[in-house]
């Protein structure tokens, strides 16, 4: 299972604090398979019975994200050591990215929440979005991306996309050694 952690709803599409959506929508687009969401009420799935993968997005707010992927785990009876989590990452630069094979939520909600129900021992992989001058964390991740940010995204979700297929295609230490070496152009 690939899970993005994101919002629900129009008002917070363009958001930083939603890049896992946008890297599982892309994962979704590249396969040819975007068409084939299926929203069931507080997540949108599409199961790639080919690649033998769900991709998930919960719809229940990121703070709440754990709920949701924890029914789509058990459905699937997936292990979370085969659940690879997509979140933002306000202590890594803008574009830069990082995976890990286990760790801390690292003050991340979407990602404690998942480890509330999952233990520690699962992949993720986090999109860059940096802290602004003023450090207010909310009013960074809820705030729309800036136009120099907006121009600068396609070729980071195209990496994360990228590292994704790695770790589904590869041992781990493959994905994880590209994403951690990916650096964006300046």
């Amino acid at each position: 299972m690939v899970a993005g952690l994101g919002n629900p709803g129009r008002q917070y599409a363009r958001t930083r604090h939603n890049a896992g959506f946008f890297v599982v929508e892309a994962l979704a687009q590249r396969w040819g398979i975007d068409g084939q969401w299926k929203s069931r009420g507080d997540r949108r799935e599409i199961v790639d019975r080919s690649r033998g993968v769900v991709l998930l997005e919960p719809q229940s707010f990121m703070n709440l994200s754990g709920e949701p992927a924890e029914k789509v785990a058990s459905w699937y009876k997936i292990a979370p050591h085969d659940m690879l989590v997509v979140v933002d990452e306000l202590d890594l630069p803008f574009g830069k990215l990082r995976m890990r094979e286990r760790g801390s939520a690292g003050g991340h909600n979407g990602l404690k929440s998942i480890i509330d129900y999952f233990g520690q021992d699962f992949p993720r992989l986090r999109v860059g979005i940096g802290r602004d001058a003023n450090g207010d964390a909310i009013e960074r991740v809820l705030a729309p991306f800036t136009p120099d940010e907006e121009q600068r995204l396609a070729p980071i979700v195209d990496a994360a996309v990228r590292g994704v297929e790695l770790w589904l295609e590869q041992p781990a230490v493959t994905a994880i050694n590209f994403v951690n070496s990916w650096s964006p152009a300046l």
